[in-house]
Order: C-alpha cells, then sequence, then structure tokens
C-alpha cells in the first residue's frame, strides 16, 4: 500500500494533481487508514504511470479517459486506441503549423526592426496592426 506521497514520488506527478484525478474518476479513490490518509494499491501506480505518460504526450483527459476504457478489455481490436493517437497527432501537427507560422511571422517583424525610434518600431506597428502581419499565424 502506498500514500499519495509516495504515488507523486514515483510519478513525478504533484498530489494535488493526484487528488484532481481522483475527483474526475480517473484514479478510483483508494482506501483510507483510520487516520484517513489514502493507501493505494499498486495496480494505482501502474494507472497513475499510464496518465502521466498520456499527460506528457499532450494527451487531453478525455482521451486519457478513453485509453484507459479500452485498456480494461485487453482482448478487443485497438482501432479505437489507433483512433485516438492518430487524432492526437493530427492536433500536434496542426500546432506546429501554426506555430511555425507565428515563428516565421516573429522572424519578419524583428528583421524589419530599424533599431531606431520606438514610433518608427517595425515590431510595435506590427503589433498594434494585424492588417501589417504577412501570415495568419493564431495560435
Amino acid at each position: 500500500m502506498l500514500s499519495i506521497g509516495e504515488m507523486s514520488r514515483r510519478t513525478g506527478v504533484k498530489v494535488p494533481t493526484i487528488r484532481y484525478y481522483e475527483l474526475t474518476g480517473l484514479l478510483a479513490a483508494p482506501d483510507r487508514t483510520d487516520g484517513n490518509q489514502r493507501r493505494y494499491e499498486p495496480a494505482a501506480l501502474e494507472r497513475l504511470h499510464f496518465i502521466r505518460h498520456c499527460r506528457d504526450l499532450g494527451f487531453a483527459l478525455e482521451a486519457v479517459r478513453d485509453l484507459l476504457d479500452l485498456g480494461q478489455d485487453p482482448d478487443q481490436p485497438c482501432h479505437e486506441a489507433d483512433a485516438i493517437a492518430r487524432a492526437h497527432l493530427a492536433d500536434v501537427r496542426a500546432r506546429i503549423a501554426r506555430l511555425q507560422r507565428l515563428e516565421a511571422e516573429l522572424q519578419r517583424i524583428s528583421t524589419a526592426c530599424a533599431h531606431g525610434a520606438v514610433g518608427d518600431c517595425a515590431v510595435i506597428q506590427s503589433l498594434s496592426d494585424h492588417d501589417l502581419c504577412e501570415t495568419e499565424h493564431w495560435v
């Protein structure tokens, strides 16, 4: 049996986050001692490692919940898990593309700066008027 502090140390997940995962049902509420301390089974540690890895890869909590649910039946086909991962990959690629447009625009406006007075600064002017931007770069 593990305390919440030991779960945190072993996984790198902060104690308030572990409590949040319990509150949202990602982790089952553990048994408690007579002194009302949480005591987790080893399976909870494995589950928390899984959640942490998913979150490190950027999966949303709903996707983590879906993946956890899928993992409950190891004999079922994995096409749903694959679909979740592929959808997340598409989202990551779209974010990367937006960040690349952002990078290009920031590079352009910083290069345009003549290092003169702020009144003539290309950075300030571009930030003041979105129409001066050459690309759509919303993140």
